[in-house]
Formats: C-alpha cells, structure tokens, sequence
C-alpha cells in the first residue's frame, strides 16, 4: 500500500487516518495542526470564499481545522459546508451552488479527503493511494440495500477524485472491532456499538487472539445493524426544545387580516447541520425578510435572519454540543450563543433532554434487540460491549446497554479514533 497502510474514517461531523507500523497491532493516528495544537479528529467541514483575484472571482476553500480557523477569521461572508457525508443516499440533490457555480457532492467531499490523504503523507512521508475506508451499516436516509450501494458508489468516487487509486470499505463497526480485537488476550464473542454523527451501527463479532491467528472468516461475524440516529438527531432536538422558540418557532405572523403561524420548514432546517448552509439562498432571506415585517415577535425573526446571514451555523453546532455534553455529567446545562449582535441564552435540563430524545433512544433499543433476535443471541452470551463514538457519553443511550448487559461487560475507549485505527489494523492484513 505504496508503503503505508492507511485506514480513513470520514465521519458526518469527524474524519481521522491512521497506519499500522510494520507487522505489529501499533498504530499511528495522524495529528493535525489546531489553534497552537495538535488533534486527531479532523472536521469534516469545508469553508469556502468567493476571492477578487487579479480581476476575476476565484473559489477558494479550506477543509478541517483550517477550515475552522478561516471561517472564524473571515472579513467577508463566506459558505460553510458539514455533514456532507449525509447527502450521499440522496438522488436528487447532486449537486449545490456555490457563489453562482454548480459543485457536485463527490467534489465537496474530495476536496475533504484530498486534504486528508496530503497530511497523512506529511506525517508519515510516504505517498499514499490506497485505503481501507470506514461506512456505515446504513448510510443516512437508506431505506434499502439498494440506497446504500447508491451512497457507497459515490463516496467510492469522491475517494478516487481525491487521489485514492484502490478503496476497500469496511463496516464502521467492523473496523471498531479490529480495534478492540488487538487489545484482548482471549477470544470474546463483543457487540460493537458505533455512534456516529448521523448513524448507530451495531455488530456481533467474534473477536480475539484465536481468530487472528486463523484468520477471520464471515461466520466470526453474526451480524451487523445500523439506524440512522446518532449525534446529529440529539443536536436537533436541543435546537428544537431550546433554541428555536428564542428565533422564533411556535410564533405568528399577521398576513391579510388573519394570524398565522410563522412557517415551519426553515427550522426544521436550522435542526439538520448539512441542511443549515441552504437557508442562505435568496429566495429563503427574502421570504425571511417578509416574515419578519409581519411577525408579531419581529425582534425573533431578526435574530434568524442575522443566524443565517452571517452564517453562524458552526457558532451554533458548537453551543449545542457543549450544552449535549455537559449534560452527560450534570442534571442541567446552560446554552449561550453570542456574536456581539445576537444573545441566546438558555437551560437545558437532562430530563428534558431525555424526553425530548425518546424516540431516536426507543429507535436505537428497536435495533440492538433485532441484531440480537436475528442473530440468535442472547444478551448473557455477549462478553464484553464496546462502545466507540462521541455520544458513547451520553447518559441515556448507556442506559440501553446497562438493562441489557451488566455494566462491567461494558467498556470504552479512544472514542474519536477506534475506527479509523481498525480500519489501519485491517489494511495492513490485506
């Protein structure tokens, strides 16, 4: 694998890269510059301008932290793309526009993993055209087979646009596995829950030194599940209980002598990161803008239209998982978001937040009792449960795992990297 095996997990909201070292279960993460530091997760965000270069307008654009860096430095508006990665099961959006020019979804997502592969050659001094590549059991909004071949062919492409010459992809929770798998000292038969920005993906595997010396084989893997719930859909619903009411859902507007309601679509797209960066559009802030001159709470309306004007959706993403993750450890959480204009202040209580997410948590628990129903298995047969991915923190989804298996049969561990150095692990086997 032009000297490097390499495995890549580009995530909804975080990729990493990572290589095995020679024929040992050692890995290397790559790090990326950050603010004077250095981090292992890498957001899979792109930000990009609209430059006056030399009489011409020229696209320009940063991926990740610089990205990040960019987007929060920048003198004039720019666009701000995530969770580009959920679009892919999509047939009907190919494509967006970008200062008045026409750029497909592989492209936005190349530009990612181009930015991704030239690092890890930075770091490991190697040229890299190869990878074993993490997805998804089920890719955001699949509803069949069929929707996932759909997703997986274009992310194959992006892949290949970006400098890749060979991609092999794994199972996300496949990958987690790998990884657990090089830390054991006897076999276990684990159920690997990956939670994901826009997916949960559960597998059944057998794992442990036996296996690796005989090699894997597919009855070592009793099955896999997935659902598209995870961070993201957490996140939605704290933009819809706390912050939406202060931007003004739930009010009304007065339009021909009747009252009626403020209309509700552009906050179902505030709830969806990958949706947010649309909303700027013109026809959008004009509709906005003639909301606002009839609403009964203008100053509500404002506070949106200065939200999607001034592109804040990074601002935004930032105060709700700060407020998510604070309640993972406190019974409540305040919410603020300023910019000097715009003040948003709330607090966001763990029962309510655990009201508001019962659905996606009844959908998750739906899917680990099928995995196990289809698989034969009982709960008391599962050795050990392995837990990867940022809302692994949270208090209600352990819960799911602790009625079903004892919590010292729960473990977790290298939550932002376990996949990406599983998918290392495998590429080095091949």
């Amino acid at each position: 694998m032009a000297g490097s095996a390499v495995g890549i997990d580009f995530g909804t909201t975080n990729s990493s890269i990572a290589r095995s070292i020679g024929h040992s279960s050692s890995v290397e993460v790559v790090r990326f510059p950050f603010l004077g530091g250095t981090t292992e997760s890498y957001r899979s965000l792109l930000y990009l301008e609209n430059v006056r270069h030399q009489g011409k307008n020229k696209l320009v654009s940063w991926t990740g932290p610089a990205g990040i860096e960019h987007y929060l430095s920048r003198e004039t508006p720019g666009r701000l793309i995530q969770s580009l990665k959920s679009f892919l099961t999509s047939r009907t959006l190919q494509s967006t526009e970008v200062f008045g020019r026409r750029v497909k979804i592989e492209d936005l997502i190349a530009r990612i993993l181009r930015d991704l592969r030239e690092k890890a050659e930075q770091q490991f001094g190697v040229p890299i055209t190869s990878a074993v590549a993490g997805r998804p059991v089920n890719f955001v909004g699949a509803e069949t087979e069929e929707d996932n071949r759909y997703a997986e062919n274009r992310l194959r492409s992006a892949y290949r646009l970006a400098g890749f010459e060979t991609v092999q992809f794994e199972m996300e929770p496949v990958a987690a596995a790998h990884y657990y798998e090089s830390t054991l000292q006897r076999d276990e038969l684990i159920l690997i829950r990956d939670f994901g920005g826009g997916t949960s993906d559960f597998s059944l595997i057998r794992v442990g030194p036996t296996i690796r010396r005989r090699g894997r084989t597919p009855a070592d893997l009793l099955g896999n599940a997935g659902v598209g719930i995870a961070g993201d859909a957490f996140d939605a619903r704290i933009v819809r209980n706390l912050v939406s009411p202060h931007l003004g859902s739930g009010t009304q507007m007065r339009s021909m002598n009747k009252i009626l309601p403020v209309p509700t679509w552009v906050y179902a797209k505030l709830e969806r990161w990958h949706h947010l960066s649309f909303l700027k559009a013109k026809d959008t802030m004009n509709m906005l803008a003639s909301v606002k001159a009839q609403a009964l709470e203008p100053r509500k309306i404002e506070a949106l239209i200065h939200l999607v004007n001034e592109d804040l959706g990074y601002h935004l993403h930032q105060a709700v998982q700060k407020t998510k993750c604070d309640l993972s450890t406190d019974n409540d959480a305040p919410f603020h978001l300023s910019d000097g204009f715009l003040e948003l202040d709330a607090v966001a209580e763990r029962s309510s937040f655990e009201s508001w997410v019962e659905v996606e948590v009844a959908a998750i628990e739906a899917c680990v009792d099928a995995l196990l129903q289809r698989s034969g298995v009982q709960p008391a047969e599962v050795n050990m449960v392995f837990l990867t991915g940022g809302s692994s923190f949270v208090p209600v989804v352990r819960r799911i795992f602790e009625l079903r298996f004892a919590s010292d049969r729960i473990r977790t561990g290298m939550e932002f990297t376990s996949v990406a150095q599983g998918l290392a692990l495998k590429a080095s086997q091949l």
